[in-house]
């Protein structure tokens, strides 16, 4: 049945920093992502109604999470998750992969409930060193990962594809069939470099649906981007079935930076600093300094795999809006975007909703016009490159 669908906004990795005791999980992340901090975050300020913790495969997570649920600040949900007032937690794990002769790549997996993903943590915890912190390497094939994934009913989804640290295509092999089971697989994370078009060169994507989602290690980089999905009710079932694309439930959009604004868009010079726009795909050598210090950006790195002469995008693929985060807007900074917040509700009221004229009224006029210039994609952009992001380009 499709009736009684209603869109629901999604961001689907979002790390945890420290527990609630203070214990590190992700010692990149703040202090204050915590799983409470999270849901507070995504229900109260960004207006996000799933959101995927993708660290509680952690012992000390899921403590604050019996906490939570023993308090009834939260509680578990039929179809899967657990609710924090408008907002859904989907319990997830990122776990880091390695074949042999192969590098290393990153894959999400969620799981319906506290439940298997305490089981999920004891077979982890025979394949991995360090149970306790995020993104730990399995001692494992990546194919038993799936099988178990499977019997726990969950889903597997590899994460950031393209990134050159730490991804399928960026760093581990030319295919994913090659690291992966893809009858297995029914999503892809396509990360904060690439968009849809640049992924449609690859054939063996054709059929996955594609999100976008945040890798926040802040509470202020959650939604940086996220995913418009069409589905009854945020829970994990809804979530399997979206991805899936089953009985009406879709990705009615993702909501993602424009590539050029990712800090690895371009092929980079370590040596001199120089972002090498060149049209040649395997360069090794940078041809302003002569070093061979490059880090091979993702436009580059596509295009050097490309099974294809032009790019292909299937007709189940949604429209893919290249969303400036507000934290990009020149001129917007925590005091103006916290009196919007208080004026307008959330993030999400501000990105979609409100009016220029209106948000000029709280902000100023040159913010609320590049935020409605973000809206319809006329916004100039300096492109990123080397772990730099990009940048908006203030026209005054």
């Amino acid at each position: 049945m499709t009736d009684n669908l209603t869109p629901y906004y999604a961001d689907m990795h979002i790390h945890i920093g420290r527990t609630g005791g203070g214990q590190p999980v992700k010692i990149s992340g703040s202090r204050d992502l915590t799983f409470a901090g999270i849901a507070r975050e995504a229900a109260e300020r960004k207006g996000i109604q799933l959101v995927g913790i993708i660290d509680c495969h952690v012992p000390g997570v899921q403590e604050d999470i019996r906490a939570a649920l023993s308090s009834g600040e939260m509680e578990e949900l039929a179809g899967g998750g657990i609710r924090y007032k408008e907002t859904t937690i989907l319990l997830g794990s990122e776990i880091e992969i390695r074949e042999p002769g192969q590098g290393a790549a990153h894959v999400l997996v969620f799981l319906p409930s506290l439940e298997e993903m305490q089981s999920f943590t004891a077979w982890l915890s025979h394949r991995m060193k360090n149970i306790t912190l995020s993104t730990q390497r399995l001692h494992a094939p990546a194919r038993s990962l799936q099988e178990e994934v499977l019997r726990q009913g969950g889903l597997l989804i590899p994460a950031h594809i393209f990134t050159p640290h730490k991804s399928i295509y960026g760093s581990a092999a030319d295919r994913m069939s090659e690291v992966l089971d893809l009858s297995l697989i029914d999503a892809a994370e396509l990360g904060l470099s690439a968009d849809s078009e640049m992924a449609g060169w690859i054939s063996e994507l054709d059929r996955l649906t594609f999100l976008t989602n945040s890798d926040a290690h802040s509470l202020g980089k959650i939604g940086r981007e996220y995913n418009q999905l069409l589905m009854r009710e945020p829970t994990f079932e809804e979530f399997r079935r979206v991805i899936r694309r089953e009985d009406g439930r879709q990705v009615l959009a993702n909501y993602g930076l424009n590539p050029r604004l990712g800090k690895y868009h371009r092929t980079f010079c370590g040596n001199c600093g120089e972002i090498v726009d060149e049209p040649e795909n395997t360069i090794s050598r940078c041809p302003y300094c002569g070093s061979h210090k490059i880090v091979r950006g993702v436009l580059d790195r596509i295009r050097s795999v490309a099974d294809r002469e032009q790019p292909y995008i299937p007709e189940h693929r949604p429209p893919y809006h290249y969303q400036v985060p507000l934290e990009f807007i020149p001129g917007l900074g925590r005091r103006k975007l916290d009196a919007l917040i208080a004026a307008f509700g959330h993030e999400m009221n501000i990105l979609h909703r409100v009016p220029e004229e209106e948000l000029a009224k709280v902000a100023g006029s040159a913010p609320a016009r590049m935020i409605a210039e973000a809206r319809s994609g006329l916004i100039r952009l300096k492109s990123g490159g080397g772990g730099t992001y990009g940048k908006v380009i203030t026209t005054d």
